[in-house]
């Protein structure tokens, strides 16, 4: 049966997860809503919501929990649906958000509830659905709980219908209301919000990115920077011809191709970077040019995965008013690069077009994907490293390096970026024995587990549960794990990441044994088993995106490691620029946004063992929310190519006294702001 979501009044009151609970302040109104059969609710605080009591056994058959939601105002609410077995007991947590003025389906596929994914696809104006929380058995589910997760400065208004369960395939939502109109204008900015930096015409518009087009030739570096952005005040050594590392004693540094001191200041996505997502909510769109006449080219597709997706980039058809349809991309390759020497950044990011940041000899760094077609998946994103064709897989990752190889702007390769099994505190030892029931690494802990206690009783009895050698190696793993299973799991899931890197370092050395390792960018800050595998990187990246890189972590990893941090990701955002969400740092305006820059990258280079910050990302995304939803203020240029100037002024300022900070002659920069809750997906 597929239940009729949107017309639930017609549904059967068994199909119903029943009447809520009030958790909290929240507080229902009344009034027409833009969805049929839906109630209005209002909530106040993180943590309000509705409760709904099951009897155990009522998700015992069931695929999917549903509803219909369209969430009011103009900021970002994220909820998480919570599936608790009983008081107390293990729960599963299901978070997305919502996009303001636009109905969504909110479909939760109970296959999630085994963990073996971190995020299914965005559908419309329901945003980065994400499975988080604890392992649940559905038969054993008492209770459903809905409560806002994160919100803005003001209360959360949303109408929803009945959440229903249906035993068969829920279908997307086809047309969803949008009650207020657009949400994009033909620029790509918010079409229902205003502010004082809001491009208002074509002239404008036109004639900002005409100038800065003119503009390019005049800006430079900094004389005092080296031909790469180095600090030409300390010479270590002789130039190689290539990026390295070199750590004195007293602190780490990067060296550039010619033997000078380099702290690398980043932007990620240096890229016409501004896609918003529009496939099943078209009518938000309020200009669609035809994708067969000049604007053809701001059209593309999701790239990967199972997503099925359609996009369009406001920035490129920006550029393409600007310049028309033929050299507009070489234009705004030069604009960048322009822009990003104006604000003394000395390197192109992650995720960037690097192949112009390549022939414009501006240092830059590469990411990887990895993609095991032979070995595949045994917990989430995790390959079967033990499996035969493991190194094959891995030779073939790493043959792209080789086009690169002798380039003296590359700093390095990133290996990964944050692999989904390290969103869980489960190790990916554990993970696999619940989700793959037969694979080479399975096999693999079977013998490592007979080479520590001999015998199966010897098992048994350390593990406080039955359990053979041959259970370990195959079959489908039920029940929990003790606290020395879990031990065991956690020393094997060690030798997994060890074999996982190593590997994969070693074929990137093969293929280009010139470039700096750094790293997969662990997302926060790593547990010690994690770090203890990663031994073979040249720098070790982490996304922090606290207020500031804990001065204890990088120490504690060049203890461990012996080699230098960098921070691949940071950013703080605000709600005063027309963008639904902040990201995931918030602050309340542009001014406090500029301020905390200073306070992380000053306070980051004048940490002994970082090498590096990276911004995320040159551009704010979307207001409609890129593939998978998010839609932050995060840009130092907006969708309209304009510059915010509070962080323009901000980054100049602390990127011209930088290496003398990183060098202990000067102090870091820091003031006392205001840090928000967090309003990010």
């Amino acid at each position: 049966m597929v239940v009729p979501i949107g017309f639930s009044a017609r549904a059967a009151a068994s199909d119903r997860l029943g009447d809520p609970e009030m958790k909290g302040a929240i507080s229902t109104e009344a009034g027409k809503t833009p969805i049929p059969n839906a109630a209005w609710y209002v909530a106040g605080a993180g943590g309000d919501g509705l409760v709904y009591r099951l009897k155990p056994g009522a998700l015992a058959n069931v695929r999917y929990i549903a509803a219909d939601m369209l969430l009011d105002g103009d900021a970002l609410a994220v909820f998480v649906l919570l599936l608790q077995e009983e008081a107390g007991g293990p729960t599963f947590r299901f978070t997305f958000g919502a996009l303001t003025q636009c109905s969504l389906r909110m479909r939760l596929p109970l296959e999630l509830l085994n963990q073996n994914r971190w995020m299914i696809d965005r559908e419309g104006a329901f945003l980065k659905p994400m499975a988080s929380g604890d392992r649940v058995d559905p038969a054993k589910v008492d209770r459903v709980t809905l409560q806002i997760l994160r919100k803005g400065p003001n209360p959360v208004r949303w109408c929803m219908t009945a959440p229903m369960m249906s035993t068969s395939e829920v279908p997307k939502l086809s047309k969803p209301a949008l009650p207020k109109g657009a949400l994009l204008d033909r620029f790509g900015q918010s079409a229902q919000r205003n502010w004082p930096a809001k491009t208002r015409s074509i002239q404008e518009l036109k004639g900002r990115i005409q100038k800065q087009y003119e503009d390019v030739s005049g800006i430079k570096w900094p004389e005092e920077f080296s031909a790469w952005g180095g600090w030409q005040k300390k010479k270590l050594g002789e130039g190689s011809g290539f990026f390295r590392t070199h750590t004195d004693g007293r602190r780490s540094w990067l060296v550039d191709p010619d033997g000078y001191a380099f702290w690398s200041t980043g932007l990620d996505c240096v890229r016409v970077d501004t896609n918003a997502r529009f496939d099943g909510i078209e009518g938000a769109l309020s200009w669609r040019p035809d994708p067969k006449g000049e604007f053809a080219e701001i059209y593309d597709a999701v790239d990967g995965g199972e997503a099925e997706g359609k996009l369009v980039n406001y920035l490129a058809a920006n550029m393409i008013r600007a310049f028309g349809r033929d050299d507009w991309k070489d234009k705004w390759s030069r604009i960048a690069l322009s822009e990003m020497k104006r604000l003394r950044f000395n390197t192109v990011g992650n995720w960037s077009d690097w192949k112009f940041a390549s022939a414009a000899r501006f240092p830059y760094v590469r990411p990887m994907e990895f993609r095991g077609k032979r070995s595949g998946a045994i917990y989430r994103d995790f390959p079967d490293v033990f499996h035969p064709g493991f190194e094959a897989d891995a030779a073939d990752y790493a043959a792209p390096l080789r086009e690169m190889a002798n380039d003296p702007a590359l700093i390095g390769y990133f290996l990964m970026n944050e692999p989904t099994w390290g969103f869980r505190s489960e190790t990916p030892g554990s993970g696999m024995l619940y989700n793959t029931e037969s694979c080479a690494t399975r096999r693999e802990l079977a013998r490592f587990l007979k080479e520590k206690y001999g015998s199966e009783s010897a098992l048994a009895a350390a593990w406080r549960q039955p359990v053979t050698f041959d259970r370990i190696a195959n079959g489908k793993w039920s029940g929990e794990l003790s606290a020395p299973a879990v031990s065991d799991l956690q020393a094997f899931s060690v030798r997994m990441v060890e074999r996982y890197f190593s590997v994969l370092s070693k074929a990137c050395k093969q293929a280009d044994p010139h470039h700096l390792n750094l790293g997969m960018r662990w997302a926060g800050i790593p547990p010690e088993w994690a770090v203890e595998g990663m031994k073979f990187f040249d720098v070790f990246s982490l996304n922090c995106y606290r207020e500031n890189l804990p001065r204890d972590v990088a120490g504690k990893i060049h203890s461990m490691l012996g080699i230098p941090v960098m921070v691949g990701e940071y950013h703080f955002g605000a709600l005063d620029v027309g963008l639904p969400a902040s990201g995931i740092g918030r602050l309340k305006n542009q001014a406090d946004r500029g301020k905390a820059y200073r306070n992380y990258i000053e306070d980051a280079a004048a940490d002994p063992w970082c090498v590096g910050a990276h911004w995320f990302t040159l551009y704010d995304e979307s207001a409609l929310g890129r593939s998978d939803g998010e839609n932050y203020n995060i840009g130092f240029l907006d969708v309209c190519n304009k510059p915010y100037e509070e962080m323009s002024t901000a980054a100049i300022a602390s990127h011209e006294r930088l290496y003398a900070v990183a060098d202990g002659s000067m102090q870091p920069f820091h003031e006392q702001i205001e840090y928000l809750p967090k309003l990010y997906l």
